[in-house]
């Protein structure tokens, strides 16, 4: 029967009894602190109902116990982490899939100028992959959303980057001495004075003895 809690591996019955005797409840205590009937707490202790996870971690939790899920090494494998990237309607991606950086499948969308390019996607499963070895050095979880994983933002970043190592390259040359000297070196000779004359609200202003000519031509 499809609640016969005796077909499966895990002993339901027997956790419930487990979690009666160390919180020393009896079927109609347990039954009233879950706002059950007695006779649905025997049934599922006699194997002929099912039982809600969240309900039997409830009455778990009545024993001051928990429930938890264990690897074949005995170590407890916690769930998804809840803040994991979601696509642009909120639903999480499925979690049997990596989810990547649009920007590492930017070909998905090249054809498509008009569509709005999202900030995370993930990898399709082949069917001739093989399932042992697709998970075996893949990452316990979903990416985590971090700022600038935007297309839009990583692009500029980019642009950023290669700015930077072009001026970078630019001021080693230079003190190098690989650059030519500029034809027509300047360099201002306003003394103090100007400046304290100066509101910066229009064209600069001179003493009269200024030598500079620094606003003329």
């Amino acid at each position: 029967m499809p609640g016969d809690q005796r077909n499966v591996s895990v002993d339901v019955t027997g956790l419930v009894r487990r979690i009666r005797r160390i919180a020393d409840l009896s079927q109609r205590e347990l039954a009233a602190r879950l706002q059950l009937s007695k006779s649905t707490v025997a049934a599922i202790e006699a194997g002929t109902r099912s039982v809600d996870v969240r309900l039997l971690a409830e009455a778990a939790a009545l024993a001051g116990l928990r429930l938890a899920l264990l690897d074949a090494h005995g170590v407890e494998v916690q769930g998804m982490h809840p803040g994991a990237v979601r696509d642009r309607g909120g639903r999480r991606f499925p979690a049997h899939l990596d989810t990547v950086l649009s920007e590492e499948r930017s070909s998905r969308w090249e054809h498509r100028p008009r569509l709005r390019q999202p900030s995370y996607t993930f990898d399709r499963r082949s069917p001739w992959d093989d399932a042992d070895g697709r998970a075996a050095d893949r990452p316990d979880d979903h990416l985590l959303p971090q700022p600038g994983d935007a297309p839009e933002e990583r692009r500029a970043a980019r642009r950023a980057e290669a700015r930077q190592r072009r001026l970078e390259e630019w001021e080693r040359r230079r003190a190098a001495g690989d650059l030519p000297a500029p034809e027509n070196t300047f360099s201002c000779a306003c003394p103090p004075a100007c400046d304290e004359l100066d509101d910066w609200s229009g064209r600069p202003v001179h003493v009269e003895d200024c030598p500079c000519s620094c606003d003329l031509g």
